[in-house]
């Protein structure tokens, strides 16, 4: 809706994962050289974190993009599964024929360990890549590790990449996953973008999206974005694609920090105020003292009945016997 009038080709801050877009920041370059490294690692488990929008699978994609040729990848993105349903989807991301009559661990497990050693024979290796890891169970996190157990005398036959949001460290801390824990060759915790790589991190998509001009976001807005989105880019997408489409409702090709945080509001519910106005404050400060003193009226007057002579009956004197 805003393209033209912002001079681009098309809209920039779209959340799908379109690899025109990839936007790599040191962090990201890093989190790539620690999954690369862990091809050659002998097998074990590599283990990827960050944040949900840091851009793990913005990493993942490059990764695939670089895998050798001698690797084969098995890639699982719904992990939510039983021990039998893991090893049956791992089968079929590596295309290992199964047994109809499948039932067991074992029927699943002999077949994928005779397809490793087959690739193992031809110098090739096997990469598994687990996404939303965190979502695993125990004793699928169990199993794993025992797949990790198919070797020959040079080097274990599976290496497996786990991706997923920073709970998966907690998991993997438990101390009945230890041994687990003590297979991981390679670890890497995915932070979100500083405030000059979210700047950047702007630049590039409108670029990318045709802008010939220079960046409608002012430096003020820059840092507001970062401010409220905290460096992860698929909140920096979603905030600037509304603050874009709030200018464009203004007539402003200039966007500052009001239009940000009025975007804000309407995309996060952001920047209402965490306290009451300083008003309103002191609107129920007054109404809270006059309840207290009108309470405390209260409680007088009961104490002054109580401590008051009893009254008497009527057409009885007070002085009577």
């Amino acid at each position: 809706m805003y393209a033209d009038f912002f001079g681009l080709k098309q809209a920039p801050f779209s959340i799908a994962p379109d690899p025109h877009y990839l936007f790599m920041s040191e962090r990201h370059r890093e989190a790539l050289a620690h999954l690369l490294y862990g091809l050659d690692g002998g097998g074990g488990f590599v283990l990827l974190t960050g944040e949900i929008g840091a851009g793990k699978t913005t990493v993942c994609r490059c990764f695939l993009e670089q895998v050798p040729a001698h690797c084969q990848v098995a890639y699982i993105f719904n992990p939510k599964l039983s021990v039998l349903e893991l090893l049956r989807t791992v089968c079929d991301e590596f295309h290992v024929q199964v047994p109809a009559s499948a039932r067991t661990v074992k029927d699943y497990v002999d077949p994928l360990n005779t397809f490793l050693l087959g690739l193992h024979a031809t110098g090739r290796n096997a990469v598994l890549i687990i996404d939303e890891a965190q979502n695993l169970s125990a004793d699928v996190l169990e199993q794993l590790r025992l797949l990790t157990n198919l070797e020959t005398n040079e080097r274990k036959l599976l290496q497996i990449i786990l991706i997923g949001q920073p709970e998966l460290r907690s998991m993997l801390a438990r101390p009945e996953l230890e041994q687990l824990a003590q297979r991981v060759i390679a670890r890497f915790h995915l932070e979100a973008l500083s405030e000059p790589e979210t700047g950047q991190y702007i630049q590039h998509r409108l670029k990318v999206a045709g802008l010939g001009g220079p960046v409608p976001f002012t430096p003020a807005a820059v840092r507001r974005i970062h401010q409220i989105t905290r460096g992860v880019p698929r909140r920096i997408n979603l905030l600037c694609d509304r603050a874009m489409l709030g200018a464009y409702a203004t007539g402003s090709r200039v966007i500052g920090p009001d239009i940000v945080t009025q975007a804000a509001r309407e995309v996060f519910d952001h920047a209402r105020p965490a306290a009451e106005p300083p008003r309103r404050r002191a609107q129920a400060l007054g109404l809270a003292l006059a309840a207290s003193a009108l309470l405390g009226a209260g409680l007088l007057w009961g104490w002054q009945r109580a401590q008051a002579p009893a009254a008497h009956p009527p057409g009885v004197p007070a002085s009577a016997p």
